[in-house]
């Protein structure tokens, strides 16, 4: 089990720090809280330790405990160290080397990963002295959870504002992978379905969601790869750390992978590209006059086709949906579209493909087949990724 230590300061945003403890728990970490005195003013120790089931701790010298050096204890057994909310008091301590209080000593004491998630007044925020400890604090490997602009408790609107939630759990996640075998390699991943326009109203789409392709994404980030993510049209949130490019049309998506395919390690071809689009697009809305109307389709480029003729030094993932005969389909487009590792996964199984959390899949090499029963699309993302590289590696070799 790994151990997190949150450190609380003095700011309205503390009580978000609530939830993400609560959050944090229920994933199944132990969670260890220090809180600054400012921070008790805002919120009371007691809500941490019924979620946390300890002592919080705030006073460095507080005696009412099993004796050991407290700040040291912690420190050691620390897998990640996050300050959310972060006051700018508490960034100039940091980086500065001020231990005054149990926060900013424990924070000083530990070698595990540091995050600092920033809240605080605009004003402050943009002064020149905080962007230099802000600078300060990636140059001592500190991570930064940048603020966001909204409604601050001073009543402006602006920047300072504490990171959302979501994206304060996608940099733990981050950074408690400690092992990046991907680091200095970049990562081209497509996702999510195109959009080929009929009319100005009407289109040709499927039911992708693209929530297989972002998790590779973030996986290969998590592992220290420079990512870009291609996407067509999806709900889902960028991922975090990772160059987003958005892109509606199948030839949209030829061109932009065309353009970043060269200086790529690794491709992953994750994205379900219209086969077909129409081969007029009306400008106005087609009027429902006729019983019945024909709509002429021209196939689109296969891009993953192109991918493989044109590979040098990359190593090429593709991924085929099947309805019926999925393996002999899939080993016939390895070999093909010249892929180096294909994904297979079928529409009839219950838990895979579009829209699922969860998928069912085979990975096919020249040389191999291994089947998976049902995963999320995180844990396959991972298997997808090493395999990827083990199988660069034979091929390097």
């Amino acid at each position: 089990m790994k151990c997190i230590v949150v450190g609380v300061t003095g700011c309205v945003g503390a009580f978000k720090s609530v939830q993400l403890v609560s959050d944090l728990v229920k994933k199944g970490f132990e969670v260890e809280v220090i809180m600054s005195k400012n921070a008790t003013q805002f919120i009371t120790p007691l809500q941490f330790e019924s979620l946390i089931h300890r002592k919080v701790m705030v006073d460095t010298f507080d005696r009412n405990f099993q004796y050991s050096t407290q700040h040291v204890s912690i420190a050691k057994k620390a897998d990640l160290f996050i300050v959310v909310p972060a006051t700018a008091n508490f960034i100039a301590k940091a980086v500065h080397g001020i231990a005054d209080d149990m926060l900013s000593t424990t924070f000083l004491a530990c070698t595990c990963p540091k995050l600092i998630a920033p809240a605080m007044n605009t004003n402050m925020y943009i002064n020149p002295v905080t962007q230099d400890n802000l600078k300060l604090c990636e140059k001592y490997g500190y991570g930064l959870i940048n603020p966001i602009i909204g409604h601050l408790a001073c009543g402006d609107n602006g920047l300072g504002k504490l990171a959302d939630l979501d994206t304060i759990h996608e940099a733990i996640e981050q950074a408690l992978v400690t092992e990046k075998p991907l680091f200095g390699k970049q990562v081209l991943i497509n996702a999510g379905p195109t959009v080929e326009k009929i009319d100005p109203v009407r289109y040709i789409t499927n039911h992708s969601s693209g929530k297989m392709g972002y998790a590779l994404a973030k996986c290969a980030r998590n592992l220290g790869a420079d990512v870009t993510l291609i996407s067509g049209p999806s709900s889902l949130k960028c991922p975090r750390n990772v160059h987003f490019i958005s892109i509606e049309s199948a030839q949209d998506m030829a061109n932009e992978m065309k353009k970043h395919f060269e200086k790529a390690d690794y491709v992953i071809c994750a994205a379900a590209i219209a086969d077909y689009t129409p081969a007029l697009k009306k400008n106005q809305k087609i009027k429902k006059n006729d019983p019945q109307i024909s709509l002429l389709l021209d196939k689109t480029e296969d891009i993953l086709a192109y991918l493989g003729a044109h590979k040098t030094h990359q190593t090429l993932c593709g991924f085929a949906m099947e309805t019926e005969n999925e393996i002999e389909n899939g080993k016939a487009k390895l070999i093909k579209k010249n892929c180096d590792l294909l994904v297979v996964n079928s529409l009839s199984k219950e838990g895979a493909g579009f829209q699922h959390d969860t998928n069912i899949a085979t990975l096919l090499t020249p040389n191999e087949q291994i089947d998976y029963e049902i995963m999320s699309k995180d844990e396959l993302s991972l298997i997808i990724l090493k395999k990827l590289m083990e199988v660069s590696h034979a091929v390097s070799c």
